[in-house]
C-alpha cells in the first residue's frame, strides 16, 4: 500500500536586521517537532541565519554564535571606510567565513539560496553556488552602512531592496510547501516617536519601507506565514546577549502558535500528532 508522500518543505527567512534573530527560534521549534526542512531561501539576515543553519543542520550551533558574539567582538568587525557606506564589510565577511567553517554551497547539508540586489540592473540576484560567505555578505549589505560589492559588472546591495521574503526562490528550488517568516509586516504599525535620522537609522528605515511593500507580493505564494512580534527591535539588539535571547524566544513563540495551522487546508483541525505523522511518512 502507498502512503501519502510528504511534500518537500521550503523555509523562507525574511530580511529584518536584528529582528532576524527570531529566525533561530522558528527553526528551534521546527527541529523540536521533527518538521523536516528540505530547502532554505533567505534574504539579508535571513540569508545569514539560513546559511549558517544549512552548514550543520544544527540550530544550537547558530544559537551559540548569536548568544556568544558579544559587543566587543561586534565592534571589532567594524572596519571604517569612505565610500558608499562607512563599513567596508571585509571583517564581517571574515567572521561569516569562520562561522560557516569555510564551507561552500556544495558542502551544505540543506540546499540553500541567498538573495542580494544588483543595483545596476535593479533586480534580485540569487546565489546558489560559488563563494558562500561572499553571497551572504552581499545579501546583508544594508545601504549607507556597508560598502556595495562590485563583481562581474554587478553592484550588490541588501537583498531586502528587491526580494525581502524570497518565496518564489524556494518554489524554484523544488519546495512544495513553504513556511515563510515575515519580520516586516507590523514594523510601521507601531507607534514611532522621535524618529532618529542619523545615517544608520535612516538606511534601516528606508530599507524597511521598501521591503515591507515588496514582501506582500511574495508572501502570497507561501502556505504558512509566521510573524514574530519584533517590531520594536532595533539594529543594535545584536550587542546584547539578553536582548538576543529575548528575540529568539519571540521567534519560538510565533512558530509554536502556528504549528496547529500547518496543513490545516489539507486536514481540518489537524492535531499535532497527525502533523508529525504526515511529515514522517514515506512511500512504501
Amino acid at each position: 500500500m502507498f502512503r501519502e508522500k510528504k511534500p518537500k518543505v521550503g523555509l523562507v527567512l525574511g530580511s529584518g536586521a536584528a529582528r532576524g534573530l527570531a529566525h533561530i527560534g522558528v527553526i528551534k521549534v521546527l527541529e523540536r517537532n521533527n518538521i523536516p526542512i528540505d530547502f532554505i531561501a533567505g534574504s539579508s539576515i535571513g540569508a545569514m541565519i539560513g546559511g549558517l543553519y544549512s552548514v550543520t543542520k544544527d540550530i544550537s550551533y547558530v544559537e551559540e554564535i548569536a548568544l556568544n558574539t558579544n559587543w566587543k567582538e561586534m565592534m571589532r568587525m567594524i572596519d571604517p571606510a569612505f565610500g558608499d557606506g562607512f563599513i567596508s564589510g571585509d571583517k564581517v565577511k571574515d567572521f561569516i567565513k569562520k562561522s560557516l567553517k569555510h564551507s561552500s554551497f556544495e558542502d551544505l547539508k540543506i540546499p540553500f539560496s541567498a538573495v542580494a540586489t544588483d543595483i545596476v540592473e535593479g533586480k534580485p540576484v540569487v546565489f546558489r553556488e560559488g563563494d558562500l560567505a561572499g553571497a551572504i555578505r552581499a545579501s546583508i549589505g544594508m545601504p549607507f552602512v556597508f560598502h556595495t560589492l562590485k563583481q562581474d559588472g554587478k553592484v550588490f546591495c541588501d537583498g531586502a531592496l528587491s526580494m525581502p521574503i524570497p518565496v518564489s526562490v524556494a518554489r524554484e528550488m523544488g519546495a512544495e510547501y513553504i513556511i515563510a517568516v515575515d519580520l516586516d509586516s507590523d514594523y510601521f504599525r507601531q507607534e514611532r516617536k522621535n524618529i532618529n535620522t542619523n545615517m544608520i537609522e535612516l538606511g534601516h528605515d528606508l530599507t524597511m519601507l521598501i521591503s515591507t511593500h515588496l514582501a506582500k507580493e511574495e508572501m502570497v505564494g507561501a502556505e504558512v506565514v509566521v510573524v514574530p512580534k519584533v517590531s520594536d527591535v532595533r539594529w543594535n539588539a545584536f550587542f546584547s546577549r539578553e536582548r538576543t535571547a529575548e528575540i529568539i524566544a519571540r521567534g519560538e513563540k510565533a512558530m509554536e502558535e502556528m504549528l496547529p495551522k500547518l496543513f490545516e487546508k489539507k486536514k481540518e483541525e489537524t492535531p499535532m500528532e497527525k502533523i508529525k505523522e504526515f511529515f514522517s511518512t514515506k512511500i512504501c
